[in-house]
């Protein structure tokens, strides 16, 4: 086999646990200090080193958490113990964990936020390394000259950690199964995300650089399908809702002829209670409208689409009309939003509030997304528990050997 057919394929994993242990501290020494023609040296013990400590960096090149899926475990190293003539041990070598931008860090245990890694060469402090202890030659006094004292070092900091990547992308596209996310962004990028005639071909993001011309460009961000009941963990659930909360404009795709005859204006309604139901600050973001498939429905049947979404759900955004598989009108599409994102990056800049507002929006939108998640995980326990109470023979596995 040559080496230019082979293929690697690397597994998209955004969500991994992980078990971090900073090193301990070394202890002090007890020594005195002995040498010839010197007589009552005194104490001369030296400290011990600081244990290292475990960071978290972000690195560009990585854009999957799966090496966590089967390396669980990480220990940072010791710090050594002190020595005699006042030397000091040497401190443990720090830990650090290359991980991919955008990645956030939850404590396992207390579903503590601790940061978010969101540029290149960023590091996060996960793990505290235990401080050294103390040699007898720090406790020497005028009433005590030949001290015996001494403090062990203090032990590293542990921490069962859940990391959660997020892709970074400006434009996030969101709908239905089979409403024609993945064939938009084959039709205005280069990426070239999985299609087929049946739903969930998506199963992970998939980005595009969407270019209109040299140095206009923006990320956009293909997401699995929603289905209802996904703010309920239904389906992929929170492995598509969370990639949301780090976009800047959501383009719902949406379907005018459904394979299940669906009401298209029913649809758009049903993903907005989703987005509220997940976090509803996040059902407040600037949110697209894309009528795909146009190519199958007259202009009679658009505008009257159209003017059914304003008059029924009152809505007031964008609408936009496209053909994601013919090309119609994804040029004008892919325009519009790099306008819209200049004009969001000129207004930012001129007000420096709007900047600090925007923060706290996108971290209250994370925020209510980990309290739903929460939320799912402690009713998806108390199932099982109150399911295993009321069947307790259900866990006992069986064996069958099958001549």
């Amino acid at each position: 086999m040559c080496s230019s057919d082979l293929r690697i394929g690397v597994k998209f994993v955004d969500e991994a646990a992980i078990r971090v242990e900073a090193g301990k501290g070394g202890g002090g020494c007890l020594s005195f200090r002995r040498e010839k023609f010197i007589e009552k040296g005194g104490p001369d013990g030296g400290d011990g080193g600081d244990g290292g400590s475990v960071y978290l960096e972000a690195v560009e090149a990585l854009n999957t958490l799966v090496d966590y899926r089967y390396q669980p475990r990480y220990r940072a190293q010791n710090g050594a113990p002190g020595q005699g003539s006042n030397c000091t041990g040497r401190s443990g070598d720090p830990l650090v964990l290359p991980v991919p931008v955008g990645t956030s860090v939850i404590d396992e245990d207390t579903e503590e936020f601790i940061g978010d890694l969101i540029e290149p060469g960023q590091r996060l402090l996960v793990a505290a390394g235990g401080h050294h202890g103390l040699g007898n030659a720090r406790f020497k006094s005028s009433t005590n000259r030949a001290p015996r004292k001494t403090t062990p070092g203090k032990p590293g900091v542990q921490r069962r950690l859940r990391l959660e990547l997020k892709v970074l992308a400006d434009v996030g596209l969101l709908g239905l199964p089979n409403a024609g996310k993945s064939t938009l962004i084959r039709a205005v990028s280069a990426a070239r995300p999985k299609v087929a005639d049946y739903p969930f071909t998506t199963l992970k993001p998939q980005l595009g650089v969407v270019r209109i011309e040299a140095h206009r460009s923006f990320v956009m961000a293909d997401l699995p399908g929603l289905i209802e009941g996904a703010a309920e963990g239904v389906g992929l659930g929170f492995q598509f809702l969370k990639h949301l909360t780090r976009t800047r404009i959501l383009l719902q795709v949406v379907d005018p002829l459904p394979l299940d005859g669906a009401d298209p204006v029913a649809v758009i309604a049903a993903v907005s209670e989703e987005l509220r139901q997940f976090s509803p600050v996040l059902a407040e973001r600037e949110r697209w409208l894309v009528l795909n498939k146009a190519d199958l429905i007259e202009p009679a049947q658009q505008n009257a689409l159209k003017q059914r979404i304003h008059d029924e759900l009152h809505w007031t955004g964008p609408i936009e009309v496209v053909s994601a598989l013919s090309g119609d009108g994804t040029q004008s599409l892919s325009r519009a939003l790099m306008q819209r994102l200049e004009d969001l990056d000129e207004a930012v800049a001129a007000d420096p509030e709007r900047r600090a507002a925007e923060a706290r929006e996108r971290a209250l939108v994370e925020e209510q997304g980990r309290a739903r998640i929460r939320a799912w995980r402690a009713e998806r326990a108390a199932a099982r528990a109150t399911e295993r109470e009321q069947n307790p023979g259900d866990d006992e596995t069986e064996v069958y050997y099958v001549p």
